[in-house]
């Protein structure tokens, strides 16, 4: 696996990240609304690219007209969560564009 691969797969990660944390701030923000089902994200991976995608489904938990079935602490948790996947995997992306840079002045000199 080259190097160039290696940055597409965190470049996937936060994306991926990116999406788990606008699905929890979407429920967050609709968690008042009556009759709202919360929306889960599901992420996996993809064999042949090494990288993640994500799908974005509503939940399949009873909904109520009258409440919403949005569990604010899990939501939170799933935020936190989120965001320091994302972090990891932007910590990955710049080790291996430092990696790139050291590469690229040896090649010079």
């Amino acid at each position: 696996m080259g190097l160039s691969a290696v940055m597409n797969i965190a470049v996937s990660g936060m994306q991926a990240q990116a999406k788990r944390l606008a699905t929890a701030a979407h429920n967050i923000a609709n968690a008042q609304t009556p009759g709202y089902n919360r929306l889960d994200t599901q992420v996996s991976s993809l064999p042949n690219s090494g990288g993640v995608t994500t799908t974005v489904t509503p939940s399949t938990s009873v909904t109520f007209p009258e409440s919403s079935n949005v569990d604010m602490a899990s939501e939170m948790l799933d935020a936190f969560t989120s965001a320091q996947g994302f972090a990891a995997n932007a910590a990955a992306f710049e080790t291996g564009a430092d990696m790139w840079a050291v590469l690229m002045s040896i090649k010079r000199d």
